[in-house]
């Protein structure tokens, strides 16, 4: 009688936790918070499905390399709103996460993904080199070349992937901001507190009008701001694909460049970044050199949101007179518990009626690089968040998320809606300047 070949499993190294795969009592509550779920309504596409598929193989019935496996997995947006929802606390993002790292490992990473890796691998830790690619889209853009390329359609009847993946194509800002072009901001008036601010990837060469936003409000409430030289990408995006050992690289340089004692917070205006910087200590736990590091590292970093609601932050005196909803960033509202300090935030300025959408916590569809290497499933779930805004009748949406900013503005531009989608920290800034 043949014997069945062994059936491809975990690797040991960054294998799933079976402790958490024990946890979920499989009572289907995350179910409504899992925004494929809600638009799939397949069961392996929701947490508890997936969990399944995990225990089956880690127990040897599926293969690691079986493409239902493959598919589930990799359609999740590691969101984790059903972390929020559960009642048993699963750690389903930790999880995950261990599912991307052996298909990396295993070199099973489907098309979009891997080139997505390999751009995140040679591009984003390099900051010069970012900026050069980014000065280079800039130049596409500005030039009218994007224009003409949209118009004639010259990519949808090409490439018609490609052409989706183009229109979800960030706008690059005219002027960078990286730790490069400026070191300090001091305090306006007197100095309540001393921080360090986290310029990041993304954000510093498509959101940095976001950034200075961010240093004056910070200015305007007694802070004076460091900028570390010799910092890099956070990793988030890494870790969320899978690549944990460029993220853990990439984290060390982090811990490095911010290893002093002349600020009492590290603040990041980008929530999935902030995830991860909060979670250098998981990361980093098995590296005896920068194990502690990492933890007092992770203690010290604060949402912008959050800092400024921890020191009492000095009420606008602006009016902006506007219906304005805020919307939750994933890894702001479920990994980091943040989501009352934007709204207080929002709410005190004078003039603002804020309100809320239908499930308010429901991720976008961005995820990071979900929006590029998923995009069907992402521009579903993108339509039911901008049904849910439509219906509230506002003109303004605020977050705390380059990926939830870009998405739904972009998504709002092809429904030709007449929607202002703004980073908090600009938002707060209007009213401090009114």
């Amino acid at each position: 009688m043949a014997v069945e070949p062994a059936r491809l499993g975990f690797s040991a190294s960054d294998a799933p936790d079976t402790s958490i795969v024990s946890t979920c009592v499989h009572c289907g509550l995350c179910l409504n918070e899992c925004p494929t779920y809600r638009v799939l309504r397949v069961e392996m596409d929701s947490p508890r499905g997936r969990i399944q598929l995990i225990d089956a193989v880690h127990d040897g019935r599926m293969a690691l390399d079986s493409p239902a496996f493959l598919r589930h997995t990799f359609q999740c947006l590691d969101c984790r709103g059903c972390e929020t929802a559960c009642p048993s606390g699963v750690k389903y993002g930790a999880l995950i996460e261990s599912v991307r790292a052996q298909t990396v490992q295993a070199k099973l990473l489907p098309t979009r993904r891997r080139i997505a890796q390999t751009v995140l691998r040679v591009v984003f830790p390099r900051p010069k080199l970012l900026r050069l690619a980014a000065r280079g889209l800039w130049l596409y853009q500005r030039s009218g070349l994007q224009g003409l390329v949209r118009k004639l359609g010259l990519l949808r009847l090409i490439a018609p992937p490609l052409a989706a993946v183009e229109a979800l194509s960030p706008p690059v800002s005219d002027r960078f901001l990286q730790a490069s072009d400026l070191r300090f901001v001091p305090a306006h008036g007197e100095r309540r507190q001393s921080v360090a601010f986290i310029t990041g990837c993304i954000m510093s060469v498509s959101f940095a009008e976001a950034h200075r936003a961010s240093l004056r409000v910070l200015a305007r409430n007694g802070c004076d701001i460091h900028i570390p030289e010799h910092q890099s990408c956070c990793g988030a995006l890494h870790v969320h694909g899978g690549d944990l050992e460029t993220a853990r690289e990439l984290a060390r340089r982090n811990i490095d460049a911010f290893e002093s004692d002349d600020y009492e917070a590290i603040i990041i205006n980008s929530a999935g970044c902030g995830s991860t910087l909060k979670e250098y200590g998981e990361l980093l736990e098995d590296d005896p050199s920068y194990a502690d590091r990492a933890h007092a590292f992770s203690r010290r970093v604060r949402d912008l949101s959050e800092f400024l609601a921890e020191i009492g932050a000095e009420p606008p005196a602006g009016s902006i007179r506007e219906r304005v909803i805020y919307q939750d960033a994933c890894h702001l509202v479920h990994a980091q518990g943040v989501s009352q300090q934007p709204r207080d935030l929002l709410a005190a300025v004078p003039g603002v009626e804020l309100v809320e959408m239908e499930n308010p916590t429901v991720c976008c569809g961005a995820a990071g690089l979900y929006s590029v290497t998923d995009t069907d499933i992402s521009l579903a779930i993108l339509e039911q968040r901008l049904d849910a805004i439509e219906a509230t009748g506002a003109k303004v949406i605020v977050s705390a998320n380059p990926g939830c900013l870009l998405h739904i503005q972009s998504g709002a531009r092809r429904r030709g809606l007449d929607l202002t989608v703004m980073h908090v920290a600009e938002f707060l800034d209007r009213a401090y300047s009114g």
